[in-house]
């Protein structure tokens, strides 16, 4: 689960890191009052999961009331899309904060690496960038370290990693204790990305967190209730209409739609269509001894996600029974008039039935394949042509 950069700082708040002051505001009216009792200059910042806010106009700073509505009032509904194509998301609220007197914008993270099956912190001097760009151009210049998970991460430790990333002398030990404590957030509270960029030295030399983005394992959130009762505000749409409606479904960042039965299979599909050169769009896995209702349902929260050109149905039959899975896609594409491409692998139980259900029905934009790679191949033929 992601949080909002608001909901960010607050957790770090929580954990006794410094961050700026600010409020939340969901109307024009709400965000100049926020603006007003705030003081200016104040940040006005978009509060959406992506990246590159400020680029795409998600963030501006004003200097008085009338700034403060007009850019509230550009900011609040806009669509923005991330660096990498993804969304667009819409801007719902967003975070008024007090401006802050910059003089020095360092990089700070802390992420669980599961190949070594401990936490990562990396920290650099090189921050308010790109920072997979400064890892490409300048390797040296972002500090990668383990954290022994059998020893206490304190001070000393942290200070030795900021100091061998190159932060002002006089900014080592409140960099270090932000960076014990940012790893505090990740233990504590099952955090497996937390990224800070900037973090800023102010004119003042106090170390602050100018930004937050939290990423906390879902599978965690029944031993936190607080952040439990935040998931329901930042879920992703598709996110939110799949657990509405008792899918397991992820959201990707590709244009092939998956839907196949059972983890397994449908982990595995998501690779094949990586082989064949596409790129999944979900991770969406209908369960077994799916009925034709839930494929009505799964379609519906694939095709809601408007990078969607192609659904890919990857379908073994144990459970679940092939004439169901064909019945649920006639009736879909009925119901939600389905006019991407659909390419269709049944096979198992009572698959020869279904296939004659899908031949029957003659859907002119379904294609069927007898084995897992021609179906992935033909998916990512066709999302590539829709």
């Amino acid at each position: 689960m992601d949080l909002l950069e608001y909901q960010g700082k607050q957790l770090f708040a929580k954990h006794g890191i410094a961050v700026p002051g600010g409020e939340v505001a969901k109307t024009v009216d709400e965000a100049v009052a926020a603006a007003e009792k705030i003081g200016y200059p104040c940040a006005i910042k978009a509060q959406v999961l992506i990246g590159g806010r400020g680029k795409a106009g998600g963030i501006k700073i004003a200097s008085d009331a009338a700034q403060a509505r007009e850019y509230a009032d550009a900011i609040i509904g806009m669509d923005i899309v991330g660096p990498h194509g993804e969304g667009p998301f819409r801007v719902d609220q967003v975070w008024i904060e007090g401006g802050s007197d910059i003089a020095s914008e360092y990089y700070a993270s802390v992420i669980l690496d599961r190949g070594e099956k401990k936490l990562l912190a990396m920290v650099s001097a090189k921050g308010g960038m790109d920072i997979e760009a400064v890892a490409a151009e300048d390797p040296d210049a972002l500090v990668k370290r383990h954290i022994d998970p059998t020893r206490e991460f304190d001070v000393v430790a942290a200070r030795a990693i900021v100091a061998e990333a190159g932060l002002a002398e006089d900014a080592l030990d409140q960099a270090a204790e932000v960076l014990v404590k940012l790893a505090e957030v990740a233990t504590n509270e099952d955090a497996s990305l937390i990224e800070v960029n900037p973090l800023i030295v102010t004119s003042a030399r106090e170390v602050v967190a100018l930004d937050a983005k939290v990423t906390i394992d879902g599978n965690a959130l029944f031993r936190h209730q607080d952040l439990a009762e935040i998931a329901d505000t930042v879920d992703d749409p598709q996110e939110a209409m799949a657990k509405e409606k008792g899918l397991t479904y992820v959201k990707l960042d590709g244009n092939v739609g998956i839907l196949a039965n059972g983890a397994g299979l449908c982990m595995s599909t998501l690779d094949v269509v990586a082989q064949a050169g596409g790129a999944p769009a979900n991770f969406l896995d209908a369960g077994g001894g799916s009925k034709a209702e839930a494929i009505v349902n799964a379609l519906e929260v694939i095709v809601s996600d408007k990078k969607v050109s192609a659904i890919l149905f990857n379908i073994f039959g144990g459970i679940t029974r092939c004439d169901e899975i064909a019945n649920g896609i006639v009736t879909a594409s009925s119901q939600l008039g389905l006019e991407l491409p659909l390419v269709v692998r049944l096979d198992g139980t009572n698959s020869e039935q279904g296939l004659e259900i899908l031949a029957e029905a003659d859907l002119p934009n379904l294609h069927q394949e007898k084995t897992m790679l021609d179906a992935a191949r033909r998916v990512v033929e066709l999302a590539g042509s829709a």
